[in-house]
């Protein structure tokens, strides 16, 4: 795969511990290097929109999907399940993530983790990676196949230590991943669908397609997501509108459906 490098906006201190795979070989459970193509990070441009009838509360350039900002402090736990949908591959290389994580919306660093569906010509790949921005993304050695079924979260103790886990049911594996990140903020919670960084510009890369992501089982400190508390974000760039994203339904349900790259 063709990867290009995407700098880190910021410095920060980062320490990895454990990294664990259930029932996994040990190098089954290894996690790859950092890669040049970021699947995650924080939110750009976002911006707050007032509907006729309230249905999309921001914009961003680079994400869609949910967003609590409770405070500093407030947000300490995230967690969702997501069936990793089809991708559909044009020409030129696109990128999409899929991932649940704290911090990012309004802070510089982001803890997540999740999956992906890149083009990097006419068949699409698929993935799933860990990433505590701006520090390197971390592919996972598991096998991942459209349709397979996801559950993922990330917790802090709120002095800088943080669990990530994702577990994919369909093809029987899990990781655990133990980090510490001090400057983190702990100011939001998400989850999101993101066009990943980045060009040798830094910008954001083109969209790939894919199709449909349902997500279910969204809760933020342990409760199911609400409208009332969280913002609902589709991803915008200019005037063209890359997604829409609908509602929460009851037991923190909705999903995110491709419009453009």
């Amino acid at each position: 795969m063709v990867r290009r490098w995407c700098l880190p906006v910021a410095a920060f201190a980062l320490v990895c511990g454990a990294v664990s795979g259930a029932g996994l070989p040990a190098s089954a459970a290894s996690v790859a290097g950092p890669q040049a193509v970021q699947p995650g990070g924080v939110a750009r441009q976002v911006s707050p929109v007032f509907g006729a009838h309230g249905l999309v509360d921001a914009t961003s350039t680079n994400w869609s999907g949910y967003a609590s900002d409770g405070g500093v402090g407030q947000d300490t736990e995230v967690s969702a399940d997501w069936t990793e949908p089809t991708g559909s591959c044009s020409s030129g290389d696109q990128y999409s993530s899929f991932w649940v994580g704290l911090d990012g919306y309004d802070s510089n660093s982001v803890e997540q983790t999740g999956s992906e569906v890149d083009c990097v010509g006419s068949q699409p790949s698929y993935y799933a990676w860990w990433e505590m921005y701006p520090g390197a993304s971390h592919d996972f050695d598991n096998p991942v196949e459209p349709g397979d079924q996801f559950s993922a979260s990330v917790t802090t103790n709120q002095y800088g230590s943080f669990t990530l886990y994702i577990r994919d049911s369909t093809e029987g594996w899990s990781h655990t991943v133990h980090a510490r990140l001090t400057s983190a903020d702990i100011s939001s919670a998400e989850i999101i669908v993101e066009a990943p960084c980045c060009t040798q510009s830094g910008g954001i890369l083109p969209l790939a397609d894919f199709g449909t992501v349902h997500v279910t089982n969204a809760e933020i400190n342990g409760a199911p997501l609400v409208e009332d508390g969280a913002t609902r974000i589709v991803m915008k760039a200019g005037s063209t509108q890359k997604d829409s994203v609908t509602q929460i339904s009851d037991g923190g349900s909705f999903s995110a459906t491709w419009l453009h790259r």
